[in-house]
């Protein structure tokens, strides 16, 4: 697929803001003692998401209630669903100077009752950009960080209407942001999640 960069200007995709807020201690501790033992930025990317893919479960699995979606709150509560999974670890990297994207894929639910948009994050390593899925593995997922081809959760299918978007975003999309800031739990945004970009 063919990956389309919102804005040419790749400092956006290094950008703190109100969601990917890298600026915060948490984020700057945590993103620190993961540096710790890294050899280099190829090695602190995978340690990042490997810390988001495992020691962050993803609310869902957990059953946790709460509804996270600013980096550093999911750092703090230690909860998120997969947009506040892409939020953390987006924040992680940018925080090392990597420049990150968000990305969405568009997916069937299991149950066959409709769509829901999927969070990932896009790396840029030697000018080029790679799509990682933070989101945590279970039964049937498992999601690993590459560059050297896509190991996502899931790869849509187009016969049942699962989309990959190729757009990549510095700032996480409104439609995804606004699901989760106006949701009061996890089961509330669960019947609202946006199920389309």
């Amino acid at each position: 697929m063919q990956m389309i960069q919102e804005t040419v200007d790749l400092s956006a995709y290094l950008a703190a803001d109100e969601v990917i807020d890298h600026h915060r201690p948490v984020v700057r501790e945590t993103a620190a003692r993961l540096a710790e033992g890294a050899a280099d930025s190829y090695d602190y990317a995978r340690a990042a998401f490997e810390f988001v893919r495992d020691a962050i479960p993803h609310s869902q699995d957990s059953g946790d209630m709460r509804v996270t979606w600013r980096a550093s709150d999911v750092l703090e509560q230690g909860t998120g669903i997969c947009y506040a999974k892409a939020h953390a670890l987006a924040a992680l990297l940018r925080a090392e100077d990597i420049p990150t994207a968000l990305c969405y894929q568009r997916l069937a639910h299991d149950d066959g009752s409709g769509h829901a948009l999927h969070g990932l994050v896009a790396v840029r390593f030697n000018g080029a950009w790679h799509r990682q899925d933070p989101r945590g593995n279970k039964a049937g997922v498992d999601a690993q960080f590459s560059l050297d081809g896509e190991r996502l959760a899931w790869v849509p299918d187009p016969q049942s209407n699962e989309v990959d978007y190729p757009v990549l975003y510095a700032e996480p999309h409104p439609t995804v942001l606004s699901a989760l800031k106006a949701a009061p739990d996890r089961p509330h945004l669960w019947k609202a999640l946006p199920t389309a970009l």
